[in-house]
């Protein structure tokens, strides 16, 4: 995979369940973080779009767990983007920090609201371009 974005992360003890893994939901915010983390370095600001009426909202996602994290547990979270039509497509994937094992694979699809209204961002566009071929 030609990963463009990654971050580091650690498995908070909050975020295990009973079998001291991480509950499968955290997944979920750990990736999302990523992408949040990704759109600041693009020069995007998730909140600022959303003021000019911009929203990008997930679509489908699909998962695949692999190897589960656990409390203390490090991990890189590594991204990687693509665009068919008017979704972003995100494949991203979690590797423990300690092996660079794959404990979990996402591929988010994503579309932007402006206004309110389905269609293609500008904003977005221009700064996903580098990334776009």
């Amino acid at each position: 995979m030609n990963y463009i974005f990654e971050t580091r992360m650690e498995v908070r003890d909050y975020e295990c369940d009973i079998q001291g893994i991480v509950n499968n939901a955290n997944y979920l915010h750990y990736t999302e973080h990523t992408r949040h983390l990704f759109l600041k370095d693009c020069g995007l600001s998730f909140s600022e779009l959303h003021d000019k009426g911009i929203d990008a909202v997930v679509a489908r996602m699909s998962l695949q767990y692999k190897v589960p994290l656990r409390c203390d547990d490090e991990f890189i979270s590594r991204l990687s983007l693509s665009k068919e039509g008017i979704r972003y497509i995100f494949y991203q994937d979690l590797f423990r920090a300690s092996d660079e094992k794959l404990c979990f694979r996402a591929k988010v699809e994503l579309v932007c609201l402006i206004n309110g209204r389905l269609g293609d961002s500008s904003e977005y566009d221009e700064a996903f371009a580098p990334y776009l071929h």
